[in-house]
């Protein structure tokens, strides 16, 4: 496959991938090369990175916790500390191998490290390799409110490699495959139903090229999320809240990103045929397509209410109004939307129906 080259880096696949990073690290004189991993990828991916690179660099491993709720600034303390004690400088490179949570904090540690030291992002997940190997979003959690604190940086490079996807189980999967849905929701029409097709992961390399394509376009267009970017946010305005109060409510099973954003979409894509535009029929799809793949979630009206809550906290805010990304048809999106709070008990009444 041919790299997809951003405003500032490529992203390579396959085996063009390790190439690049061996030709990269060759022609620059780092002084000391750091490996970022959890202990989920130090044991399964790790190995492959290994075999990859053939001993062509030497390398210091830097180890984190995996999961979202030590996506923090504690985190990032024992990741500079680390840096520290092992004389990083600010010639040194971090390789982050890892998903979404590893690269963003694993990114937002190297952009803050010494001011800003280079790294490269290999996302060893479904979601990472389509959501998080474009646009240079690092950042943390505060608490459990969903990336308050980061920056936007880029990468010297992005590696996207689908043969780390086999480390993975189907739950982690269909956790990504809701970020590729979501792009054909906000961006093709025509993709949407080429993935509504997919019945297992095998073979997915083109449709992962496809979906780094058109969050590509998007970020290329809009870099800083002034406008168009903001599309990339269907889904995730009410699913970032689903997913930070299930995270804090401990007698709740914890959901994957997906499994949030994946409600989240339902939710919206209702508000959607209020407020933009979007047809009935196209919200039966939208239903009937995400609770055909994902667990329908049960909501108390407590839960309700605490969601709603969460949802003054949502980066796209601005001046005290709640921003939401509504559809007005399947791959087409709406950015700004104002919607009243009377409308977010009548979603979550819709999905409790479904």
């Amino acid at each position: 496959m041919k790299s997809i080259v951003t405003a500032s880096y490529a992203v390579y696949f396959n085996e063009e991938a390790f190439n690049a990073l061996r030709k990269h690290v060759s022609s620059r004189s780092y002084s000391k090369i750091f490996v970022l991993v959890d202990e989920n990828t130090e044991k399964h991916c790790l190995p492959i990175f290994k075999q990859e690179i053939n001993g062509e660099f030497d390398f210091k491993l830097l180890r984190i916790t995996s999961g979202e709720l030590h996506k923090n600034i504690e985190t990032c303390m024992q990741a500079w500390n680390n840096l520290s004690d092992s004389d990083a400088d600010r010639k040194s490179l971090l390789i982050n191998l890892g998903g979404g949570v590893l690269t963003d904090l694993g990114g937002f540690v190297a952009s803050t490290f010494k001011r800003g030291i280079d790294f490269v992002n290999i996302p060893t997940t479904l979601l990472a390799m389509v959501d998080a190997s474009v646009g240079g979003k690092t950042g943390v959690d505060l608490g459990t409110l969903k990336n308050q604190i980061g920056v936007i940086n880029q990468p010297e490079m992005v590696l996207v490699v689908p043969k780390f996807l086999k480390t993975l189980d189907e739950r982690q999967l269909q956790s990504g495959f809701a970020e590729m849905l979501k792009h054909g929701l906000i961006r093709s029409a025509s993709y949407w139903e080429e993935l509504k097709e997919v019945s297992g992961f095998e073979g997915l390399d083109r449709l992962i090229y496809d979906s780094v394509v058109i969050k590509n376009e998007v970020v290329l267009k809009d870099p800083t999320e002034q406008n168009l970017r903001k599309i990339l946010n269907f889904g995730h305005t009410l699913g970032h809240a689903i997913e930070s109060h299930f995270l804090e409510d401990q007698s709740k099973k914890t959901l994957l990103h997906g499994e949030a954003i994946a409600v989240g979409m339902i939710l919206e894509a209702y508000l959607s045929t209020r407020l933009t535009g979007l047809s009935q029929s196209a919200l039966n799809d939208i239903s009937k397509t995400f609770l055909s793949r994902y667990e329908k979630v049960e909501f108390s009206n407590e839960d309700v209410e605490i969601i709603v809550s969460l949802l003054k906290f949502d980066k796209k805010n601005s001046h005290g109004n709640i921003n939401f990304v509504l559809l007005k048809s399947i791959g087409e999106a709406s950015i700004d939307v104002k919607i009243l709070p009377d409308l977010f008990t009548v979603a979550f009444s819709y999905y409790k129906l479904l």
